[in-house]
């Protein structure tokens, strides 16, 4: 336990001195934080081994880590902001969310038709592709200390996009299952997933944010936010370990929630101080997490990617980057938000990797389809990373958001 504890505390070490390397040449830490993941990950060197990263002991704290960095969009999530945007941001995701998922799916209907490949799959194709993952951008912006309209529209659009891709998701997951006879999450748990975790979150912000309304300094204001992510957790981990083992929970929604409640309980002020007081928890967190994103990486797969992987990408750049650009012209967002704002849309491998687990044990007994989205998702998660990490920075910096002496 000691020694994989040292391995993962090493492991942290050199993705931390990555980052550096490349903030060295004007490139975001997460870069190297990707890098030094996959590089010693269980794929490569192994710094990092399965069986650290499969101990119950390394999932609770990646639980937490994920409530902690929840906190950071949870608090953007301010009801008096939210009256006066709240329609175009829905209105905006739904374009950009559901856009994806009806270009990719168009896109690969078209392609397994030709191929002869059962079309239900274009479906899955579909329903992976349309979630984003949100610790890459929220790294970026905690980095580059990006401020402005697409860094406020991202912020609670990523929350609202975790929600929409489950329930797309599990619902095609669901309907596939029934199709083949197999065994899948039933309908009427999709509401409960999305439900259940703002629930948790909600219940425990409540007293966290009485808590905070007594807090007078940055040392209580830790203290007091330490204890309701870990209480937050903790619950979390409760149910889903004994009432709800069958399903897993979106700790990060629980810490958005979490986040949400207090946030609207104090003042503007006490906000900016306790998000300067939780700052370096949060930056362990995020490099925690991508750390994590990167170990599971397999670079070899690279080299064998093929066709798929790369419409899969390009259809779903398009989907994005569109849909987002379309939802925010029709309801009048400012004009950065419409040009640049699908640019931050595109990080997305730690959601395909979960996803693509979850599509693969439903698939079964249909090993040749399992084999295609495997092989494609793998591919794409890695290649499209590293893309993705540039242009999102890329498009923070063309929106002006970035200031000159932060890149």
């Amino acid at each position: 336990m000691f020694i994989n504890l040292f391995r993962w505390i090493l492991t942290l070490c050199l993705a931390f001195a990555a980052g550096k390397l490349m903030n060295k040449i004007n490139m975001p830490a997460i870069l190297g934080w990707l890098i030094v993941g996959m590089m010693f990950g269980p794929h490569a060197a192994n710094l990092m081994p399965q069986e650290l990263t499969n101990t119950s002991q390394y999932k609770i704290v990646l639980m937490w880590m994920q409530c902690a960095f929840g906190v950071l969009l949870g608090s953007e999530l301010i009801w008096s902001k939210l009256k006066t945007s709240g329609k175009a941001l829905i209105t905006t995701t739904l374009f950009q969310s559901l856009g994806t998922f009806f270009v990719v799916s168009a896109t690969f209907a078209v392609v397994f038709y030709l191929s002869d490949i059962p079309i239900y799959l274009a479906f899955i194709f579909g329903g992976i592709a349309l979630a984003t993952a949100p610790a890459p951008a929220l790294s970026i912006v905690n980095e580059f200390h990006a401020e402005g309209p697409v860094t406020d529209t991202l912020l609670p659009m990523t929350v609202l996009d975790d929600v929409v891709g489950i329930a797309v998701f599990f619902t095609m997951d669901s309907l596939i299952a029934q199709k083949l006879s197999g065994g899948a999450l039933p309908l009427y748990m999709i509401p409960v997933m999305i439900v259940l975790p703002i629930l948790i979150g909600a219940l425990s912000g409540f007293p966290t944010g009485r808590l905070l309304r007594k807090c007078t300094s940055p040392r209580d204001y830790l203290l007091a936010l330490l204890f309701g992510v870990t209480l937050t957790a903790a619950v979390g981990w409760l149910i889903n370990t004994y009432l709800l083992s069958s399903i897993t929970l979106n700790y990060l929604l629980m810490g958005v929630s979490f986040s949400a409640v207090f946030s609207n309980m104090v003042s503007s002020d006490a906000l900016d101080q306790i998000n300067r007081a939780f700052a370096p928890v949060l930056g362990v967190s995020l490099l925690a997490a991508i750390v994590d994103l990167g170990a599971p990486l397999d670079y070899h797969l690279i080299f064998g990617a093929g066709l798929y992987t790369f419409i899969y990408i390009a259809s779903r750049a398009f989907g994005k980057y569109f849909g987002a650009r379309l939802g925010a012209t029709l309801t009048r967002m400012p004009e950065t938000v419409s040009k640049y704002l699908g640019l931050t849309l595109l990080p997305h491998s730690g959601v395909s990797l979960v996803f693509t687990s979850i599509i693969c044990t439903t698939l079964s007994s249909r090993p040749e389809s399992v084999h295609i989205i495997q092989g494609t998702i793998a591919a794409a998660a890695i290649i499209n990373e590293f893309i993705a990490v540039v242009v999102a920075k890329k498009g923070f910096e063309r929106a002006g958001e970035i200031k000159s002496s932060d890149i």
